[in-house]
């Protein structure tokens, strides 16, 4: 999956659910045409149950080490109507400068912290963590809402 196209599209975005999908997430993404799951997924299972909900798009995060998550990649670049948007599961491991290249999102996970944050035109995501509870966090995933280039966000705790 690299391309969804059309008039505007809603993307359920999660993180760092370490084996653990959650009732509650399967009804916030109820409807969406695409999940990405940015990385630290913990079990193959999670993906093929978000599956059944939409199409998945994942990367790889740091404590996906399994032999079944090592065919996914650490990066990707996934066009969604006609925004093109960069999953990396740790931010500080962004290889390039979005806004140069045309990005028009980042999503990342690791920290657990859910943000949206407008930078130099780029709007960075991380849908905090959906997994078990950690730090006292809230647990969270993410709606994002991309109509041709515009892109708007939101955090949503289950």
């Amino acid at each position: 999956m690299g391309q969804v196209k059309g008039s505007g599209r809603r993307v359920g975005v999660i993180s760092d659910t370490h084996g653990l999908l959650r009732e509650m997430v399967k009804e916030a993404f109820r409807g969406v045409d695409l999940i990405i799951h940015a990385g630290d997924i913990g079990k193959e299972e999670i993906l093929t149950a978000l599956a059944k909900i939409a199409p998945v798009v994942a990367v790889r995060g740091n404590m996906d080490r399994a032999e079944w998550a090592l065919k996914i990649p650490e990066t990707k670049v996934v066009t969604i109507d006609e925004t093109q948007v960069y999953l990396v599961h740790d931010a500080a491991k962004l290889d390039v400068e979005p806004n140069s290249v045309g990005f028009g999102a980042v999503i990342n996970g690791h920290t657990h912290r859910p943000a949206v944050i407008k930078r130099r035109g780029v709007l960075f995501l991380n849908p905090g963590s959906a997994g078990p509870r950690r730090f006292n966090l809230p647990v969270t995933v993410a709606i994002l809402r991309v109509h041709g280039k515009a892109l708007e966000a939101d955090v949503v705790e289950v």
